[in-house]
């Protein structure tokens, strides 16, 4: 199942099991994790693309070993909101990605976490060696810490 709706998104999942943040560039795969209560995000690990089959399985790994419940996918909008090519890309990894997962799969927007985690970690003092390393992977925490947040929010409204 794929949505864009939040709700529909949390309606599909099962209780207690972590969700998964994906920053999906061209090159690599950010992956960041959240606990069982769906309130943090932990950023966890970049993986250097190859072909979608190959990236698909080191994905799932985690997902297996990790007992993952759900997927949210950065959706890199253009920064007036529309789509462009990056996303139709981002789309299509999605619905090839369905083809292999029960797990549900939503979209946040992912506009500036890239931004928003180069400057936490300048912040950090972190060495632009390091930073190229992680980048990926807190970006997708940021992405899943969004998501998070507005999960957050619907059950306290609920």
């Amino acid at each position: 199942m794929i949505t864009d709706e939040i709700k529909e998104f949390v309606a599909a999942l099962a209780p207690m099991r972590a969700l998964a943040g994906l920053d999906l560039g061209t090159v690599t795969l950010g992956v960041a994790v959240s606990d069982n209560f769906w309130s943090v995000a932990t950023p966890l690990e970049t993986i250097k693309r190859k072909k979608f089959s190959l990236d698909a399985a080191a994905l799932l790994a985690i997902c297996d070993s990790r007992s993952i419940g759900g997927l949210v996918l950065g959706l890199p909008r253009n920064m007036d909101g529309s789509e462009g090519p990056r996303c139709q890309s981002t789309r299509a990894f999605a619905r090839n990605l369905e083809r292999l997962t029960p797990l549900p799969i939503t979209f946040w927007d992912e506009r500036l976490s890239t931004v928003a985690a180069e400057r936490a970690l300048l912040e950090a003092d972190t060495t632009r060696k390091r930073r190229a390393e992680v980048i990926d992977h807190v970006a997708a925490g940021y992405i899943l810490q969004g998501a998070l947040d507005r999960i957050g929010h619907l059950r306290q409204a609920s």
